[in-house]
């Protein structure tokens, strides 16, 4: 750290805490003269892979934002941070990382996200942006330099041989081909980075697969992230390709994004010739104040997304038919008709055909998940179609909510009586099951279904784990009288699975406000969320929904669920992420300040 920046900040080490226990390191640069008059504000720094934080010094000092904090971090497996050298549990458990790191600055320095900015480059770009899609935090904007959305890796069919390579040798690691002189033409920062005893070569194959497929993902469904963006692309870049970084920005909705490549210019934009970085830097000072210079959008924009956004323009696709190609279509007319005859040999896929794929019925098969069906050639079916990714998906939805479910009970006074409700039940297992785990609390349980069927298995399998402290009511969740404010408040509101089947927003948010009336303050609403599939054209072309009619489904965006959510006065105040990033679970805390919902 030089004189000067000593003059300007504080600098200091510390760690986190993550969601496995993991404590990670991270730095820090307090403003030694802090903004006046407004709330502080902060840069937050996601190095390159193979780096450290020890990196970013020079960044703090260039961004020149000498009134607002800096915050730096060794991701796992980086630097300071613990983990064998590149590895981690895979890619998505970096971008938990770094949600659990903002949510600890904000909670130790108190910095709300709508005052952070994130600066992130090449492998930490992909996080950030998988941070926006997943999590949808409502940060300012994010500066992404060179991401390594599709990494050159020269040798033919590296890929797939890597994935066959990882079968016989999970812990596979690969060493990086990168020579300094391929990230920058400085030949000072070239020596810097060559003597940096921190740097790391390696990284481990399951890292590297995970964050391609990952970043393919984002690519793909990058309309649904609308915070403004600046992305930094360095002309000459022999590590990362450029294609996928102008997909990734022709696709966001973000109302202030950028797009500026660097000429002459290494991977390393940051770490340049002074000619090139100064450009860069240049043009990231210059975003960021416009992005603190613009409001954020208020939750009631969202209020119209299902029929002004991207998402609603690809479900009115579903709609008409257009979405599909002549040979797609044909291709999904067979396997509906063998779904017809040789679905019938399974017991889920008769299930299904009965009921409807999106159905209670259907939903409590798929959590049983025990293949069974006609013969041997039934259950081989049954099996093949419980594992499909969006059932699989399903299970771990389960998992998620029970979860977070547990942990909301657990931290509940014990000294007077827990009031929870699902608004929209079916059969009601992950709840019973979670419920019969604490039955030393005073639980008073009310599961809400608009079939009497599915409230007859639930009371079933309540009586089953003899539970009977449990109520029953057959009420429809868009029910505007389902709420009546003069009912006892419930400590903790449930409704999953739910809102993914419905593609208009005004009937979610008519629900969320008659939740937000049972709610107390300070109460919990526990909530999921579809925020994309990679099979929507194969559902809609050979699955029936409980209404006999096709499944047509309209992802609805993390950002926009969490608006709906907010517009009933609650906030969220945290979401686990499912796979692939199918679907979602959210915690949201109802606001003390607006016991009533907002409107």
């Amino acid at each position: 750290m030089t004189l000067q920046s000593q003059m300007i900040w504080k600098n200091a080490e510390s760690g986190f805490d993550s969601f496995d226990g993991t404590r990670l390191f991270y730095r820090s640069w307090e403003p030694l003269v802090p903004r006046a008059g407004g709330a502080q504000r902060a840069l937050i720094f996601l190095h390159r892979g193979h780096e450290h934080s020890g990196r970013i010094q020079p960044l703090v000092e260039q961004f020149a934002c000498t009134q607002d904090w800096a915050f730096a971090w060794d991701a796992r497996g980086h630097g300071h941070s613990p983990g064998e050298r590149g590895d981690a549990p895979g890619f998505q458990a970096l971008v938990q990382d770094f949600e659990e790191f903002v949510r600890h600055l904000q909670q130790r320095h108190g910095i709300a996200p709508e005052n952070m900015l994130i600066v992130a480059n090449s492998v930490g770009a992909v996080i950030a942006a998988t941070w926006l899609h997943d999590y949808a935090p409502r940060v300012r904007g994010v500066v992404m330099a060179a991401a390594a959305f599709d990494i050159n890796l020269y040798v033919p069919l590296a890929k797939p041989a890597l994935r066959l390579a990882k079968c016989f040798k999970p812990d596979l690691f690969v060493t990086s081909y990168i020579r300094s002189s391929m990230l920058t033409h400085s030949k000072e920062q070239a020596r810097a980075y060559d003597a940096d005893p921190l740097i790391t070569k390696n990284i481990s194959a399951r890292v590297l697969l995970d964050l391609a497929d990952t970043a393919a993902r984002v690519v793909r469904d990058a309309q649904a992230i609308d915070t403004p963006v600046l992305m930094l692309v360095a002309d000459k870049d022999y590590v990362v390709k450029q294609a996928p970084q102008r997909a990734f920005f022709e696709r966001i909705a973000s109302p202030l994004k950028e797009y500026l490549v660097i000429p002459d210019c290494h991977h390393a934009i940051f770490y340049e010739s002074a000619a090139q970085s100064g450009k860069a830097i240049l043009a990231a000072r210059n975003f960021i104040a416009a992005c603190f210079q613009r409001e954020l959008a208020p939750a009631s924009h969202y209020h119209s997304a299902d029929s002004d956004s991207v998402s609603a323009q690809q479900y009115r696709a579903l709609q008409d038919g257009t979405a599909a190609s002549a040979l797609e279509k044909s291709w999904f007319g067979f396997q509906k008709t063998m779904l017809g005859t040789m679905g019938k040999l399974s017991e889920g896929m008769s299930i299904g055909l009965r009921h409807g794929f999106d159905s209670g019925a259907s939903l409590d098969y798929v959590y049983r998940n025990q293949a069974g069906g006609a013969a041997m050639i039934g259950k081989q079916i049954d099996r093949g179609y419980l594992d499909a990714v969006g059932w699989r998906g399903i299970r771990l939805r389960k998992a998620q909510l029970q979860q977070a479910l547990a942990e909301l009970i657990a931290h509940a006074p014990q000294d007077r009586p827990l009031r929870i409700l699902d608004v929209a039940a079916g059969g009601g297992r992950y709840v019973l099951e979670t419920v019969k785990r604490f039955q030393e609390h005073q639980i008073e349980l009310t599961l809400r279904d608009y079939e009497q069927g599915n409230l007859d298995r639930a009371q079933a399998l309540a009586a089953q784990l003899q539970l009977r402290q449990v109520s029953f009511q057959c009420r429809d969740a868009f029910d505007d009288g389902s709420y009546p404010a003069e009912e006892a408040p419930y400590d903790i509101v449930i409704v999953s699975g739910l809102y993914e089947l419905f593609s208009e927003n005004a009937p979610v948010l008519r629900s969320l406000r008659g939740i937000g009336r049972q709610l107390k303050a300070g109460g919990h609403l526990v909530y999921t969320g579809q925020p994309w599939h990679p099979q929507l054209l194969m559902i809609a072309g050979t699955l029936d929904n409980h209404q006999g009619k096709p499944w047509l489904m309209r992802p609805r965006p993390q950002v926009e669920m969490d608006a709906l959510v907010a517009s009933a006065g609650c906030t969220k105040v945290g979401s686990r992420i499912g796979l692939e990033g199918i679907f979602t679970v959210s915690v949201a805390r109802k606001d003390c300040a607006r016991p009533d919902a907002a409107g």
